[in-house]
């Protein structure tokens, strides 16, 4: 039995704009073949809340993450509807 196995990578960048207490993060997915998509996420920072950027990061980055999955089985809905030429739609 052969077994295949196949590297995906995720790079996330986290950006915080300290003059709009806004943390935005970017999760881009790069795989063997064509598929390269890129999900993107925000936090906002409520004036009265304390500045600990740890707690924003992780906002951000999990909204990032969570768009890249959806736009994941977007893609992979596409192609299988591609293929079977009739409509698809994919659970998370």
């Amino acid at each position: 039995m052969m077994i295949t196995s196949r590297r995906w990578r995720v790079d996330i960048y986290v950006d915080e704009h300290d003059d709009e207490r806004t943390t935005r993060a970017e999760a881009r997915l790069q795989t063997n073949d064509k598929t390269h998509l890129v999900g993107h996420g925000a936090a906002h920072r409520n004036p009265d809340d304390a500045e600990i950027a740890e707690i924003g990061d992780e906002l951000a980055v999990a909204r990032a993450l969570s768009d890249l999955a959806h736009k994941l089985l977007h893609a992979a809905a596409s192609d299988i509807e591609a293929i079977t030429h009739q409509g698809v739609h994919l659970h998370s």
